[in-house]
């Protein structure tokens, strides 16, 4: 039998956590080289490299990703053990690991994940972003109970995967106070030529947009593109240009980051989908995001 040394573990996980091994040392308190000859040794046990270099950072193999989901998985069950002898409230929470693909809007995530946090049950709920595929792939070998997408799983992947549509809404346009007022009066006519900040090309989101302005016959100009919809917020929050929002989020949006409204596109339609790999769904968060078991 195969053993794992699970010293050589937590010093693999806390790298692939904090990022750098330097990081990781400093919270360890111990040194670099220490941490580096631990991951060696644990990869040799495994028979796998865990980490490769790009440029002057380490980044998880494909290997390196699965084992830090068991790791997180084994420190994180560990940490429950020692709330259930001390008997502290967090002992017996559900956990549902989601992963939330990365042009699916971050505002949205947050409508979609509110009525798990309103449950009668503790749940832990643990996020993880990433490509499409990369989720998919970490569904199917369950390391995640259901994914998040702007988009439904293609029929052409090589395993079995069920499509749950949580709904669909117009687009709201937004911008900073100052951009706001001049874009408002005629709109939509005042976003051609406009200063627009955009998701990029491989986003639904974007190839709605791209749709109805075409139709419109408006062409914004686009001043930057996006994957993280967090940064173009905080983008838009300067005032360097017009933002589209899922109308669903543009409330938060609003609050949050102090927008003006300047109109909405009840016919530039966006799709929000979740993703599991069971037709029949027993997790109680998941029956509770999708609606059905």
């Amino acid at each position: 039998m195969d053993w794992l040394n699970y010293h050589h573990l937590r010093y693999f996980w806390t790298v692939a956590k904090e990022g750098s091994l330097a990081r990781a040392a400093a919270r360890l308190h111990v040194s670099q080289p220490s941490i580096s000859e631990q991951i060696r040794a644990l990869e040799e046990s495994l028979g796998e490299k865990l980490f490769r270099r790009e440029g002057r950072s380490n980044v998880l193999t494909d290997a390196g990703q699965i084992a830090f989901g068991y790791a997180d998985d084994i420190f994180s069950l560990g940490q429950e053990l020692v709330n259930a002898i001390k008997q502290r409230p967090s002992a017996k929470s559900l956990r549902l690991y989601v992963g939330v693909a990365d042009s699916f809007p971050k505002l949205v995530t947050n409508e979609v994940l509110k009525p798990v946090f309103a449950m009668p049950q503790t749940v832990h709920v643990i996020c993880r972003e990433g490509k499409m595929e990369d989720l998919l792939a970490q569904l199917a070998a369950h390391r995640l109970d259901i994914v998040l997408a702007d988009e439904p799983a293609s029929s052409s992947t090589n395993f079995k995967t069920f499509n749950h549509p949580l709904g669909e809404t117009g687009t709201t346009f937004c911008a900073a106070s100052t951009l706001a007022a001049r874009l408002k009066r005629g709109f939509p006519r005042t976003l051609d030529g406009a200063p627009a900040l955009l998701p990029t090309e491989n986003t639904a989101l974007r190839r709605a947009l791209e749709g109805w302005f075409r139709d419109a016959k408006l062409r914004p100009k686009v001043v930057a593109e996006f994957e993280d919809l967090a940064l173009m917020n905080v983008m838009a929050a300067e005032g360097r240009g017009f933002i589209a929002l899922p109308t669903i989020a543009a409330a938060e949006a609003v609050s949050r980051y102090q927008f003006v409204v300047i109109g909405k596109a009840a016919k530039c339609r966006v799709q929000f989908h979740a993703i599991t790999a069971e037709r029949r769904i027993t997790h109680p968060g998941v029956v509770v995001i999708t609606g059905k078991r």
